[in-house]
């Protein structure tokens, strides 16, 4: 049985499922980790207006996966270096790197999507259930 929250996501047991259409509207963050209950990482989307360039920051401990969803736009580093990423780009960026983006359209939106965590990959422990066999 799943049920849908007053953001639109429908949650069941051990999953929850939705858009980013439905987590906000207008500039700003969308807060994909609250909504779906992700408790094993943080991670939100941002939709940065035409021109827009946010701050530049770094962390105490999470390093950070940027994906470009939509649009075009600069990640520079802390160390003066720039790079572009067009839809599907993506950058993995230290804790402590100096990071920030900037919207190279002066028309349309741009939408990203940042994975943060620490402490390591997990590995590969998926299992088929009881019954299943591969394809």
């Amino acid at each position: 049985m799943s049920e849908t929250t007053e953001q639109g996501a429908t949650k069941g047991d051990g999953y929850a499922v939705a858009n980013l259409s439905d987590l906000g509207e207008g500039p700003g963050f969308r807060k994909i980790r609250k909504e779906l209950g992700v408790t094993a990482f943080g991670v939100n989307a941002i939709v940065l207006p035409p021109s827009y360039e946010t701050g530049s920051h770094y962390h105490d401990e999470q390093e950070e996966l940027y994906f470009l969803h939509s649009g075009h736009v600069s990640i520079e580093f802390g160390d003066g270096t720039s790079h572009e990423l067009e839809p599907g780009g993506l950058a993995w960026v230290a804790a402590s790197t100096v990071r920030k983006l900037r919207n190279l359209s002066d028309s349309e939106d741009a939408l990203y999507v940042i994975v943060g965590g620490k402490d390591g990959y997990v590995g590969r422990d998926g299992k088929l259930p009881e019954g299943e066999t591969r394809r």
